[in-house]
């Protein structure tokens, strides 16, 4: 059965206006929650970056959804020791409705600590590392352990949720969809890409393919494309930009380059519930069994509004 989710921005809003849409979402008709992980936002437009964790300690308050992180990066900025306190209390907040999603993440969130930015490659193999860890972690077990990546001296976390925390793997590439597929519980990407779905099953993946999607609900294709691009143009910048670029500035810069035609074409911008269906059946088609839908722009309540009763009554099972 697909489960569409929603997906919670911490780049472009604070903590208790991330509280109401979890609310609104679960009574929308949303299955469950995704909430993004960044020290700093994509550009200065967007405004916001809260601490995911306190964020996902008030959720867990207010909302009965599964909570994930898509995606926490357990490299740099926060030590993987640190990443598994962290979601061991959340899952214990969550009543056991918490999932670790992780990825490598981007120089813009890690580079804060003054360490180098490693190449994709070393953070792939930092990533595979650090899954080691917070496993052992989450077994309960006093962990010492020493890898080429990472050391950790007697380390015991106690408080934990009754069943180890699933780990969602994140990842746009053949390796990282294998290593979803091998070492995760998982995969998530946010892109409607059936060969990385191909790729994870067949490296062993039988948990659920995730994918994020971004939609602008609004009166008007126009002011929608608008909105969207002026918040989420960086959405679609080429290559390594995304993950090498270090300040909101370069981002903000470097999404000058992208038009409004190019927004148009790639997200459902408007009040045309067709063009958001359809761009929902592109994942669906992919293979993926989870979507999360994030609404671009401040005009969440009638997004909400509209996708109750517009959307996803036609959503097919």
């Amino acid at each position: 059965m697909v489960r569409i989710g929603y997906f919670l921005s911490c780049e472009c809003f604070g903590p208790r206006e991330l509280l109401h849409q979890a609310r609104a979402a679960e009574q929308a008709g949303f299955d469950r929650l995704w909430i993004s992980d960044h020290f700093h936002p994509w550009t200065e437009e967007q405004g916001q970056s809260p601490f995911v964790w306190s964020v996902i300690g008030a959720l867990s308050q207010v909302t009965s959804l599964p909570i994930m992180t898509a995606v926490t990066c357990p490299l740099i900025r926060m030590h993987p020791v640190v990443v598994a306190q962290a979601a061991a209390t959340a899952g214990v907040q969550c009543g056991g409705g918490f999932t670790l999603g992780v990825g490598t993440g981007e120089a813009l969130n890690e580079h804060v600590t003054g360490a180098p930015w490693p190449a994709a490659d070393v953070r792939l193999d930092m990533l595979g590392e650090a899954l080691e860890v917070i496993r052992e972690l989450h077994g309960g077990r006093e962990v010492t352990f020493r890898g080429e990546h990472y050391t950790v001296d007697h380390a015991r976390i106690h408080t934990r949720p009754a069943a180890p925390v699933p780990i969602h793997v994140a990842g746009f590439g053949r390796r990282a969809a294998r290593m979803a597929g091998s070492r995760g519980d998982g995969f998530c990407t946010v892109v409607p890409d059936a060969e990385l779905v191909r790729e994870y099953r067949e490296a062993g993946g039988n948990g659920p393919a995730q994918a994020g999607m971004k939609v602008c609900w609004a009166d008007s294709e126009d002011q929608a494309v608008k909105t969207a691009h002026r918040l989420w143009a960086t959405d679609l910048l080429p290559g390594a930009l995304p993950s090498t670029l270090s300040r909101p500035r370069d981002f903000a810069r470097a999404a000058e380059l992208v038009g409004e035609d190019a927004v148009r074409d790639t997200f459902a911008c408007g009040p045309d519930p067709e063009r958001h269906l359809d761009r929902l059946r592109e994942y669906l088609d992919a293979g993926f069994d989870e979507v999360y839908v994030q609404q671009m722009g401040p005009d969440q309540d009638r997004f909400f509004e509209a996708w109750a009763e517009q959307v996803l009554p036609h959503v097919p099972g």
